[in-house]
């Protein structure tokens, strides 16, 4: 895959496309499917359970995600003639190569009137099947918005612009999920109810935790958190006063006990669901670890689970990057510390970004002057924020060269307009879609 990583010092350019190349290739999908799933003799082995493949009458596969087109690729050719067929929702341009498997675009991170479409699709083929029937499910981040089945009383339109203030308030993912879960018809479990078949769920994880229930906000696991839940995260971001009237209607009648609430931990129709994290973010950081070693590079890995607003992480890894630089600690140059997780943006101004380049722009003006010193953010589906970017790298240099064509580094923070200060500057990272999804890597590169 070509990474372009628009950075003056080569040596690190070098450097930080190899680890990038090595994070992505241990998240690849059909490389998780291979390993995960094991066919012998009709047998099926995921994990540490078995299953008959000879016991059940129909077998598909359902899904969707930023991930799936590859994983319902790679569940083909594991089952072979086996499966019958089914429906993966992708996003758009993310189609693969199946002959059996109906691939559907829809949109992300907004969802479209084909969300709608593919979600009703989706339970008429549950719906037709019995509990002598197989499905398959390939999930990965960014299926909360490619199934979208307003709960009743609700609009397309209505979950449109709730999703839109959410994402755009600071609210973590699984913030985001839990008010999204309580106004769906399939998420947080209820997909589950539409069908009496077996469900193995195939999952790449695309949050803190690797949650089933959060990622993609859950359609076929219990779901335990409620409409009260819900309505304090709404209270909490506050939004409540900026969503439709409808919405803030359904989630009061779903606290005053008047909408059924999501199923719950414990409850017999998940007795027959089993769900598999065959990857996610921690596979990532220690593979980019183990190919730091290899380099001859000294690694850290921080955490996995990294969460905060992404301009306050940003200034804390650049200072953690001086650290670095100028004693040693917490490791020792040439290294590199390593993060993975999500981070937030809560936008207040009019611009272009995403999480990683924001992170990387807050890190910038503390580095300045400081050599051999690089911070990155990336998001490894290639996409941050609603632009082509990957994410961003600054150097101890990034402010003087902003400065000498006249783009302010402030201004740009000011306004939530990372993506535009490293189109005018350099630092841009771009792969393209990369058909995998598991949360975002942050960096230092200390040479």
């Amino acid at each position: 895959m070509p990474i372009q990583i628009d950075c003056p010092d080569k040596k690190a350019r070098t450097i930080l496309k190899q680890l990038l190349l090595a994070g992505l290739d241990a998240a690849d999908p059909e490389t998780a499917i291979q390993r995960a799933v094991r066919i012998r003799n009709n047998r099926l082995k995921v994990s540490t359970r078995e299953y008959d493949l000879a016991g059940f009458s129909r077998i598909v596969c359902i899904g969707a995600g930023k991930a799936s087109g590859a994983m319902a690729a790679a569940v083909e050719r594991q089952f072979g003639s086996r499966l019958e067929g089914g429906l993966v929702v992708v996003n758009d341009g993310q189609t693969g190569k199946t002959k059996r498997i109906r691939l559907l675009e829809a949109r992300h991170p907004v969802p479209d009137h084909r969300s709608e479409r593919a979600a009703k699709r989706m339970v008429r083929l549950l719906e037709s099947l019995t509990k002598r029937d197989l499905v398959v499910m390939v999930l990965s981040g960014g299926a909360s918005s490619l199934l979208a089945a307003p709960a009743a009383g609700l609009t397309l339109k209505e979950k449109q612009l709730t999703t839109r203030v959410l994402l755009r308030s600071g609210a973590t993912i699984q913030e985001i999920n839990t008010v999204r879960k309580h106004l769906s018809g399939i998420k947080g479990g209820r997909l589950a109810g539409a069908t009496t078949a077996t469900v193995i769920a195939l999952v790449l994880s695309d949050v803190p935790g690797d949650d089933p229930g959060t990622i993609g906000s859950g359609p076929m696991a219990p779901d335990p958190s409620t409409f009260a839940d819900a309505k304090r995260v709404l209270d909490m971001v506050g939004v409540r006063n900026r969503i439709p009237p409808a919405v803030r209607r359904h989630v009061n009648r779903g606290v005053q006990g008047r909408v059924p609430e999501t199923p719950k931990p414990g409850e017999a129709l998940f007795s027959r669901i089993q769900h598999h994290v065959i990857g996610n973010n921690h596979a990532v950081i220690q593979r980019m670890a183990e190919r730091a070693k290899a380099l001859g590079i000294r690694s850290l890995i921080m955490t996995t689970t990294l969460s905060g607003e992404a301009r306050e992480i940003g200034k804390l890894f650049a200072e953690l990057a001086r650290e670095m630089h100028v004693s040693g600690n917490p490791i020792k140059p040439p290294a590199c510390l390593l993060a993975g997780g999500e981070l937030t943006v809560t936008v207040k101004g009019k611009g272009l970004g995403g999480r990683a380049q924001e992170f990387a722009l807050a890190a910038a003006h503390s580095l300045q002057g400081v050599p051999r010193v690089f911070v990155i953010g990336f998001g490894t589906d290639g996409t941050d924020g609603p632009t082509e970017a990957a994410g961003a790298v600054v150097d101890g240099g990034t402010i003087s060269r902003a400065r000498e064509k006249g783009v302010s580094h402030e201004a740009a923070l000011r306004e939530n307009d990372s993506y535009r200060f490293f189109d005018r500057t350099s630092g841009h990272v771009i792969t393209g879609p990369t058909g995998t999804n598991v949360n975002d890597v942050y960096m230092i590169l200390v040479l």
